[in-house]
């Protein structure tokens, strides 16, 4: 294969595989047509058509609705409530003490200035 693809090999070889392609449908529609004991189809070859979208009308949303509103009513009517005796008590968040905060601020402060003067003496 050369290095570099000029656009005139580029474009022999899309027309090459394109002649491929149409061979390959010719093809699949002779065997399809064996297969159905009929004619081949001339539609059998094309791209099939793009699938659309069904629109459901208001009322069929309707019904629908209701009938899944019926599905979840009977599902609830037959669950038990749930019991707040079964289950288990959340502890409470745990809060940091006012004099546990002032320790950590001071201690924070003390690494700080630590920290700034080992800076400095490396500095220096």
């Amino acid at each position: 294969m050369p290095k570099k693809l000029t656009d005139q090999i580029v474009k022999a070889a899309i027309d090459g595989f394109t002649a491929q392609k149409a061979h390959l449908n010719q093809r699949i529609t002779e065997l399809r047509a064996i297969l159905n004991s009929g004619s081949p189809q001339a539609g059998a070859a094309s791209e099939p058509a793009p699938h659309r979208r069904r629109r459901l009308s208001a009322a069929g949303r309707r019904r629908i609705r209701e009938a899944q509103r019926l599905r979840w009513a009977k599902i609830r009517g037959k669950s038990k409530p749930a019991a707040p005796a079964t289950m288990k008590a959340t502890k409470p968040k745990r809060r940091i003490s006012p004099e546990g905060m002032k320790r950590i601020i001071a201690a924070t402060k003390k690494r700080w200035r630590l920290q700034r003067g080992a800076a400095k003496r490396k500095a220096a």
